[in-house]
């Protein structure tokens, strides 16, 4: 039977990293895709959205009823749900009730398997955490009578990736490191290709139905010397290494939290599981599937070609809740509303208005930015090293250094809400109203909102009413040049009017 006269196969997380990646290779394979998505609006700006074999379906995991409905007539699932960046601390068990509902559901409307990606590391007292919680969602899933496929991995390394992005920021940004003695245990790193490679193969092989698979790639290094082979592979001198035996698990979020883009909620699991050795003891599925897979150099070299060209499928920060537009009703809220006219068209002053945050910057007092994103990180925000995806193009639920996009309407709104540590809500809208009269003239609305909570939310408004001046008079300015020099070097070519940027 061809996949495509197949039951569809059901991706739960798929705005995740993993899961935004499996999805497009699951059709190039011929197969119907189902998508199981807490936010239907969220994965619609996903390029594979709109193509004739996916099916979007917004279903809550927690819920068993609609989600036995959401999984009806499929054939397979993948179950890629985890809540590290949702649920912080309360992660393990949140994953352990929600898995233990799908393996229920999944036996409600008949699904004929699932697969899941784990995580290796061997069983026994001295798991961390964040394995032990990995292990915990397989034996939920298995609670059911459905067949589960688990694969067990170990770092995954590709553009984007939480793991990733820790390695490179650290390599990167110091020279010498003093480390948790950990850097010296065993690890296989996998790139995301093969991992992805892998997820797939297995639906086709029958047999590994039920089965249990380590999957890696070609080294076993151990983390100090991952640093110097992505050291090498940006051309750096090697990093002087210095492990110690009293750095613990939080110290070392902590640091990682202030060097890189990586939250310490998520640094925290991901720094624990350096004790433990994660190296493939079981070959099987290389057997089955063979093929030449990627060395640990091979994958970072690949990685970083994808972030310099800027052609990041997914990252970590897509992961997520989304709001909703915030209840403004009920309390208090600021409104710090400034306009400019702008001699460019709407569609010229959008795509100005969407290259704001990372390497750009916010075109001014990128200073005080810095400086914003500095305290953030300070007290356990985000910051601005989080950073975006790609240089110009945004879509709804990206994310812009400490900003979550939750509004994107082309050549006329870019809404942001701020993720960053605030006694509040805040939200910065750009607005862009055309003139009637002339389609190469337009006014954009900036409007800063902030809904306070409590005496200290108070303050915080009025503390930083005074920089609004400053920062974004600034970053409106800076928008019209850019969209008014967009304009008058269209003009001098004799070019037609800028075509809108991807939403």
């Amino acid at each position: 039977m061809n996949a495509t006269d197949a039951k569809p196969v059901v991706v739960t997380g798929a705005t995740g990293y993993i899961g935004g990646r499996l999805v497009p290779r699951l059709l190039d394979r011929g197969h119907r895709v189902r998508c199981l998505v807490r936010s239907i609006r969220k994965v619609r700006t996903r390029p594979w959205a709109d193509h004739p074999r996916v099916e979007l379906v917004e279903a809550d995991l927690a819920e068993r009823g609609t989600l036995v409905d959401a999984l009806a007539g499929a054939g397979a699932a993948y179950y890629l749900v985890h809540s590290m960046v949702v649920a912080g601390g309360a992660y393990a068990d949140r994953d352990r009730t929600l898995a233990r509902n799908f393996a229920r559901a999944a036996a409600e409307a008949g699904l004929e398997r699932i697969v899941y990606l784990g995580g290796l590391g061997e069983t026994g007292d001295g798991l961390s955490r964040h394995l032990r919680s990995r292990r915990e969602v397989e034996g939920a899933l298995a609670e059911g009578p459905v067949p589960v496929t688990v694969l067990r991995a170990a770092m995954i390394i590709g553009s984007g990736s939480a793991s990733f992005e820790i390695l490179r920021y650290l390599t990167e940004r110091l020279p010498f490191m003093i480390t948790p003695r950990w850097v010296r245990t065993r690890c296989q790193p996998i790139a995301i290709r093969d991992v992805l490679l892998d997820l797939v193969g297995c639906l086709d092989r029958p047999e590994t139905t039920g089965e249990t698979y380590d999957i890696g790639g070609e080294d076993v290094l151990t983390y100090d010397e991952i640093i110097q082979v992505t050291a090498a592979a940006r051309e750096l001198p090697r990093r002087i290494i210095l492990p110690v035996p009293v750095l613990t698990p939080r110290l070392s979020s902590l640091w990682i939290h202030l060097v890189t883009p990586v939250p310490a909620r998520i640094a925290r699991p991901l720094a624990e599981g350096l004790r433990n050795e994660v190296v493939c003891r079981d070959r099987r599925l290389p057997e089955l599937l063979p093929r030449r897979r990627l060395s640990t150099r091979e994958a970072i070299e690949l990685a970083l070609g994808k972030e310099s060209s800027s052609e990041i499928e997914t990252s970590w920060s897509d992961a997520g809740v989304m709001p909703g537009d915030p209840e403004w009703a009920g309390g208090t809220v600021f409104e710090d509303p400034r306009s400019t006219e702008i001699e460019a068209s709407p569609a010229r002053v959008f795509r100005a208005v969407c290259r704001v945050g990372g390497g750009h910057g916010w075109y001014a007092a990128d200073g005080l930015w810095r400086l914003r994103g500095m305290l953030d990180r300070l007290v356990g925000g985000p910051g601005l090293r989080r950073g975006r995806r790609h240089p110009e193009r945004v879509s709804y639920g990206d994310a812009l250094d400490f900003w979550r996009v939750t509004g994107v309407d082309p050549d006329r709104r870019l809404e942001l809400r701020a993720e960053m540590k605030l006694p509040g809500v805040a939200t910065l809208s750009f607005e862009i109203a055309p003139d009637p009269e002339r389609p190469d003239r337009c006014t954009l609305l900036q409007t800063a909102r902030f809904k306070p909570r409590g005496l200290l939310g108070l303050a915080y408004w009025y503390a930083v009413l005074p920089l609004h001046g400053i920062v974004f008079d600034g970053m409106r300015g800076g928008i019209k040049r850019a969209a008014e020099a967009d304009a008058g070097e269209a003009e001098s070519r004799g070019e037609a009017p800028a075509a809108t940027p991807d939403g």
